[in-house]
């Protein structure tokens, strides 16, 4: 299969490090599951941070992320990190079966082609965060 990022996605990634970009952009030509990229996939604001710091805590919905944006900082606030969905069916699916190929590929076309290793919140002992990449 050959993929590609939608515009939208593209966009998504604005002022994120370019290598990422580019490790991206290779990964998806020949991934093994179609992914794109979320609202709040790519660079945030503190303040934005802090309110996906709130869910679950002072405000509705499930936890999202332990990083408040101020004392503690998420890598995406440095444009080090992104998030991803698995696009499949037509939909976005946040499963974990289609998350595990997707991520074993962005790691070895980081380290073969870019000499880049990159760290997969899936694999984290305490908090697993599937959709979410960062440079180690």
């Amino acid at each position: 299969m050959s993929f590609k990022l939608s515009n939208t996605s593209r966009q998504r990634l604005y002022c994120i490090d370019n290598v990422l970009i580019d490790i991206i952009e290779e990964a998806i030509k020949d991934s093994p599951i179609d992914f794109g990229i979320p609202n709040d996939g790519g660079l945030r604001t503190a303040a934005r941070q802090a309110e996906m710091y709130a869910q679950g805590r002072t405000t509705k919905g499930a936890k999202i992320t332990n990083a408040d944006g101020i004392k503690k900082k998420s890598y995406h606030q440095s444009g080090k990190a992104f998030d991803i969905y698995a696009f499949v069916d037509g939909k976005a699916s946040w499963e974990h079966k289609h998350y595990e190929p997707i991520a074993r590929h962005l790691q070895k076309v980081a380290l073969d082609k870019f000499g880049v290793q990159l760290e997969w919140g899936g694999d984290w002992s305490r908090f697993k965060d599937l959709p979410h990449f960062q440079i180690s």
